[in-house]
């Protein structure tokens, strides 16, 4: 069993080739075959690959998911089929960017999701939250947005520290740039 992540329509429904499923809480759900982008319950290890079929955190849940049975990978991002599929919670904003985060920490040599940012970034509202890795990271966001700073080695890719704030507007506010520490920065302006 592998613990995986699937986004789904607020009814927990989702469409493959045309075909719309019902997912059930509570009890395993099955199918008898499982070909990415064929058949069988589609989901994902990286939580972020999931924003590329349900990219609205507004129009979606997303939920941690347990996956059994038959699996299949295809090497596209980090999606794969399966036979079975339980799902086990519904993730908040919060818990999503966590998730997300403790992806990339325990996997930082892999390709980087094209949702992580490099350096810097800005919240981008459609999602609510913006993760962004580099040697010094900094972001900045709206009023209920997150923002989830992942920290490199000044030499590689190895993830030395990750901070995930929540800009609340009394300790985060908005607008304002935050290194992985979580205290304001300013952030340099290039010279011309």
């Amino acid at each position: 069993m592998i613990v995986a992540y699937k986004a789904f329509n607020p009814d927990l429904s989702c469409t493959s080739g045309g075909n719309k499923f019902q997912y059930v809480l509570g009890k395993w759900n099955e199918e008898s075959e499982a070909n990415c982008a064929q058949n069988g319950f589609h989901c994902a290890l990286n939580p972020l690959d999931c924003l590329t079929y349900y990219p609205d955190w507004d129009k979606a849940v997303y939920y941690m998911v347990l996956v059994d049975g038959d699996i299949h990978e295809d090497a596209y991002d980090s999606r794969i089929s399966c036979t079975r599929m339980r799902l086990l919670r519904q993730l908040t904003l919060g818990e999503f960017v966590a998730e997300s985060m403790t992806y990339i920490i325990n996997h930082p040599y892999l390709k980087s999701n094209s949702r992580i940012l490099n350096d810097e970034g800005i919240v981008n509202l459609h999602n609510k939250f913006v993760i962004v890795r580099g040697k010094n990271p900094i972001a900045k966001g709206k009023l209920g947005t997150i923002l989830g700073l992942i920290k490199e080695s000044a030499t590689g890719k190895d993830i030395v520290e990750a901070g995930i704030y929540g800009v609340e507007g009394n300790k985060i506010f908005p607008d304002k740039w935050y290194s992985v520490e979580g205290k304001i920065v300013e952030k340099a302006v290039g010279i011309i």
